[in-house]
């Protein structure tokens, strides 16, 4: 029993993060970006260990502060915001650009201050699950040598 909790313990201890990706221009799946543009709300962020495990999404804060937060997505001009309300987080805001490709992998840069063709690095997570209501953005995230999905689901606001 002791060595469950030790083991425990030390797994708590590891933040799963996923390093920012270089991203390279590839051809659109239009028909799904359409479907998922409009106003959105993350209602969950579920991974295995969650009551363990803190993840560090998008270099930006723990996934757990991401619930709450609402989204924007412009399907013509690929562009948008995201902005994180939970109130026990610290606030954040930012214009984002993003895209679906033909793999079905959702493409996501986060502004900031800077112009978007500045910026070369960015997101790279699986769509699943697209409903007129709903969707899942799906992240492979290392945690202490595994990976895990870390699941994002978006309800239509």
């Amino acid at each position: 029993m002791k060595k469950r909790l030790i083991l425990l313990l030390l797994t708590v201890i590891f933040v799963g993060c996923k390093p920012k990706q270089t991203i390279a221009s590839t051809k659109l799946d239009t028909k799904l970006e359409v479907a998922i543009k409009g106003n959105w709300k993350i209602t969950s962020v579920t991974y295995p260990g969650s009551d363990y495990i803190k993840i560090n999404s998008f270099d930006l804060a723990d996934s757990k502060c991401f619930v709450g937060s609402t989204w924007k997505f412009i399907s013509n001009n690929n562009k948008g915001e995201m902005t994180l309300t939970n109130t026990t987080c610290t606030a954040f805001s930012s214009p984002i650009t993003w895209y679906i490709n033909k793999d079905g992998n959702f493409v996501m840069k986060i502004i900031n201050d800077s112009k978007a063709k500045k910026v070369l690095e960015g997101y790279l997570l699986t769509i699943a699950n697209s409903t007129e209501t709903g969707f899942q953005l799906v992240d492979k995230v290392n945690v202490g040598g595994q990976y895990v999905n870390v699941v994002y689901q978006f309800n239509k606001n």
